[in-house]
Order: C-alpha cells, then sequence, then structure tokens
C-alpha cells in the first residue's frame, strides 16, 4: 500500500550507495545474503527476548534489501538474483513470526500461526499472479522497476516492516497487533485474487 509512495524517497539514496558498493566489487547477491543473515539475527534476537537489538537488526535487514537492487541496477540485473531475493525476503518474513512463538509460546504461538497462514495466503497469490502474468507478457511499472510482476495489495513489504518493527517495539502486544495484521493480509490476499480473476479473464 505504501511502497510505491516510498520509492521515490529511498530510491534516489538507494541507487547512490547501489553504485558506490559496485564500483568496489560488491555483487548484488552478496547483499542479498547478507541482508538475510542479519534477518536471522534479528528473529534469533526476538526468540531470546532482545527485542532492541531484534527492532535494530530488522531496520538494518531492509537497509540490505534495498541496496541489492540498487546495486543490481549499477551492474546488471539478473534472474538469478530476482529469484535469489525474494526467496530469502520470504524467509524472513516467515521467520520473525516463528521468534515470536518460540519467545512466547503460551501467549504468542495462536496469533503466529495465524499469521503465516495469513502471509501463506497473500504470497500465493502474489506469486501465482506473477507467473500468470509473465505468461502474457503482462507488465507493469507502478511499483517501480521489478524483475516480475508486482501486483500492489493492501499488505506489502513496508506495512509487513512497520509491523515487525511495532512487535519488537512493543512486544506485549505481539498477539493483538498479529492478529490486525494477518486480517490486512487476507483482505489483501482477496483483493489479489478477485483483480487476478478478473484482468486473467480479460486476457483468456
Amino acid at each position: 500500500m505504501f511502497d510505491a509512495r516510498l520509492r521515490p524517497v529511498i530510491d534516489v539514496p538507494l541507487n547512490g550507495a547501489g553504485r558506490w558498493l559496485a564500483g568496489r566489487g560488491i555483487a548484488a547477491d552478496h547483499v542479498t545474503l547478507a541482508g538475510f543473515a542479519v534477518g536471522l539475527l534479528a528473529a534469533v534476537a526476538i526468540a531470546v527476548g532482545a527485542y532492541g537489538v531484534a527492532f535494530l537488526l530488522i531496520l538494518l535487514n531492509r537497509v540490505f534489501d534495498g541496496l541489492d537492487g540498487a546495486v543490481a541496477r549499477a551492474t546488471r540485473a539478473t534472474d538469478r538474483g530476482a529469484f535469489l531475493d525474494i526467496c530469502l525476503d520470504f524467509g524472513f518474513y516467515a521467520a520473525v513470526p516463528l521468534a515470536f512463538a518460540i519467545a512466547d509460546p503460551a501467549q504468542n504461538a495462536l496469533a503466529a500461526a495465524f499469521l503465516l497462514a495469513a502471509f501463506l495466503a497473500n504470497a500465493a497469490a502474489f506469486l501465482a499472479f506473477a507467473v500468470m502474468a509473465e505468461k502474457r507478457q503482462l507488465t507493469t511499472s507502478a511499483q517501480g522497476a521489478k524483475s516480475l510482476y508486482y501486483m500492489a495489495g493492501a499488505a506489502e513489504g513496508a506495512e509487513t516492516v512497520l509491523f515487525f518493527l511495532l512487535a519488537s517495539a512493543w512486544p506485549s502486544a505481539f498477539f493483538w497487533l498479529a492478529v490486525l495484521f494477518a486480517g490486512l493480509c487476507l483482505v489483501s490476499a482477496i483483493a489479489r485474487i478477485i483483480l487476478g480473476w478478473r484482468v486473467l479473464s480479460r486476457s483468456d
């Protein structure tokens, strides 16, 4: 929902940093892997109750997530890199709710399970449409330059990161934050399914 609005703000500094890193021989895949490692450390920090550390690591993970695309644009974007990026992004998104469940199973496990199910529904709608869009050669630049068709939704990267940061800053409220965000993810999934159905019906 907010991703497209944030792109013009963050792309200029990210692209400058990406050119700087590329000029020093750092590849986009290296940044992607480093960011995922930071994300896993954030999940470990949550699992052991170090929520302040987790908050900072989540922010750092997102910086890496923006930088890998900037480095790719400064050198050569590849399908391999885009594939790695989205796989590790979803791995990070799944690790954080799991970490909250580990930190306090009695309080958090049910909400974490609900959230992970909602993540799965939203991701399935997003990725399944991307496959069909590629098959029909549908394109969009509404979310900036992407390696696959990026269908906008109510719950995207910015909203997910905001939820993670709020939960890390206020861990005692994880249950209700997770339930509310899971509801938003389900609304996003339903909207993407309806929109995808309509778009693909027109192109069939």
